[in-house]
């Protein structure tokens, strides 16, 4: 088995302002695995806990809290991280090898970027008309609703999970699919190390 891909191997570098990088700036790696941790936690969260937990139990509010102050921390995140992939140097784009493959990519990212706004947004607005504001962020001690599917904002809030966590496992697939099968050191580009070649020695 071949070792870690060092800058060298990695997938074509790429230039920006006359900079060549093979990986992408350290905050965006870092922003990227947090965001990949606090994503699929809220998922997790949302689909395995707080779904089959009905309203009127009194734990809920505790959980909704978390959970919304969890979205909240996403969306501004990914606000900071899409800033920064607009203003840093980025490597070249990976390809995939098959022509059709690479017009999807584009799409696929700015699909998750955009289901990642919608979800936190549909969130917010189920939270509004809900008056979670009040039950859950002020304490007033107000009952949830009964249920939360009279609501349109949360059947949006649902099925664009759904759209995200398919997207998420297409995503994970292709990363994989990059470090094992075409073996071109993708996953390195997203992780800590030198990110511009060395400069020859001159003698």
């Amino acid at each position: 088995m071949s070792g870690p891909a060092g800058p060298e191997k990695v997938a074509a570098g790429g230039v920006m302002n006359g900079i060549l990088v093979f990986r992408y700036h350290p905050l965006l790696v870092v922003l990227h695995w947090t965001l990949a941790v606090l994503i699929i936690a809220m998922l997790c969260a949302g689909f395995l806990v707080l779904a089959p937990m009905q309203n009127p139990d009194p734990h809920k509010i505790g959980l909704l809290m978390i959970h919304m102050a969890g979205g909240m921390i996403i969306l501004g995140l990914m606000v900071v991280r899409i800033i920064l992939l607009v203003f840093t140097a980025k490597p070249a784009k990976a390809t995939a090898g098959n022509a059709v493959l690479d017009r999807i990519r584009p799409l696929v990212h700015t699909g998750f970027y955009l289901l990642v706004v919608l979800m936190a947004g549909s969130g917010l607005a189920t939270s509004i008309l809900a008056g979670l504001n009040r039950s859950v962020f002020q304490g007033t001690g107000e009952p949830l609703p009964t249920s939360f599917e009279p609501y349109p904002t949360f059947a949006a809030h649902f099925y664009l999970a759904l759209l995200l966590t398919a997207l998420i496992a297409l995503h994970v697939l292709a990363a994989l699919y990059h470090q094992f099968a075409r073996r071109d050191g993708l996953l390195q580009r997203m992780w800590f190390g030198r990110r511009r070649p060395l400069l020859p020695t001159v003698k």
